[in-house]
């Protein structure tokens, strides 16, 4: 029986590996970002020294990895993913944000061995109406093939807030206050906030707070794109 391969979501060229979704060749023609520091992920001199923000003010989380500033081709996969309902996306798309974690343990840049893994969430009418989240999705490949215990509804969006793209740096803050719950076992424990785009920092920076606020170890942000 002649089977159908799978299609690499950018050139659409048949895969060695069906599972992959985004062939080898596409991801490394990825556009590499420019050096940035550990912490905020912003760019940076020197990429395993804190940059002058952080040593000034550093964000709440402890680290922060991503796979390329949010640009094209991946931000139109992005894109399709969250607003067009392409769910079979995730594991392509949760795959490059692997393969960016384990090229950062090799290149030294040693973080502590995470105990569990969040995603940010949508308010509940927004997640009906989306039909998905799309940070749970990313999440729950990731914890499967690293053995992270996951935790779905770990963190609760408990208050509706207006589209954070049309704000300012401060109105996020501000739209983000009292946003959240967290709702499982933090202390002492050393947790990956997983999202897709991270933008200003507001959003994963109120989490980040409240699991610090509870006795969180360390915190490092996972997302697919952040913007410079």
């Amino acid at each position: 029986m002649l089977t159908i391969p799978g299609l690499c979501w950018l050139c659409r060229m048949p895969l060695a590996c069906a599972h992959w979704g985004i062939c080898s060749r596409c991801s490394s023609a990825l556009p590499k970002p420019p050096p940035c520091c550990p912490r905020c992920g912003l760019p940076s001199a020197n990429t395993h020294t804190l940059c002058g923000r952080c040593l000034q003010r550093p964000p709440l989380w402890d680290a922060l990895l991503f796979v390329t500033d949010y640009c094209p081709p991946l931000s139109h996969l992005v894109q399709r993913f969250k607003f067009n309902g392409t769910v079979a996306l995730a594991p392509a798309l949760a795959r490059l944000l692997l393969l960016r974690v384990l090229e950062a343990r090799r290149n030294n840049r040693p973080q502590p061995k995470p105990d569990c893994m969040v995603s940010v969430p949508l308010h509940s009418r927004r997640a009906w109406r989306r039909g998905f989240n799309q940070s749970d999705l990313l999440a729950r490949s990731l914890s499967r093939w690293l053995q992270c215990d996951y935790f779905p509804k770990g963190i609760i969006r408990i208050r509706a807030a207006q589209t954070q793209h049309q704000l300012t740096a401060r109105q996020r803050r501000n739209n983000l206050k009292g946003a959240f719950r967290v709702d499982f076992p933090v202390a002492g424990r050393h947790i990956i906030i997983v999202d897709d785009v991270v933008t200003t920092g507001s959003t994963v920076a109120e989490i980040a707070r409240l699991l610090k606020k509870q006795g969180a170890a360390t915190i490092q942000v996972w997302c697919l794109c952040r913007t410079l």
